[in-house]
């Protein structure tokens, strides 16, 4: 799935990349890295705010997982965004993939999963609708 069509207002890391464990083999003393079902590959995850401004505080903030065996890397922060002090960093996902479940609450949630990230290409320019000005 195209991230255009997940994240139309943009994604946004809010923090660091860490390994998934898998809940089932791992014990306190001993933590066991989940493995994507279809390729073993690891499984990353990284903390994600969607930029739509219509979603409420709570539904903003997702984890995309990320299935590689190298941890990802975070990209650096645009110039201008890093001249502001602004730790956010606009990113796009490769080869999305969006799973709907029903969590514990019984409500309709979405699960992420990509190929890798990489920063942000040039905001998308409005539609115009009615001709040139």
């Amino acid at each position: 799935m195209d991230h255009g069509r997940v994240f139309p207002h943009g994604a946004y890391v809010t923090g660091e990349v860490s390994p998934v464990l898998d809940f089932d083999a791992s014990t306190k003393d001993r933590p066991v890295p989940a493995r994507d079902r279809e390729t073993g590959e690891l499984v990353w995850a990284v903390p994600v705010m969607d930029g739509d401004p219509t979603l409420k505080a709570a539904s903003k903030s997702v984890a995309v997982k990320i299935v590689s065996n190298t941890q990802p890397e975070i990209p650096a922060a645009p110039p201008q965004m890093a001249a502001l002090g602004l730790t956010l960093v606009p990113v796009e996902f490769v080869g999305m993939a969006v799973t709907p479940w029903v969590n514990p609450a019984g409500r309709l949630a979405y699960s992420f999963k990509a190929r890798g990230m990489r920063p942000a290409g040039p905001p998308a320019r409005a539609k115009s609708h009615g001709g040139d000005a």
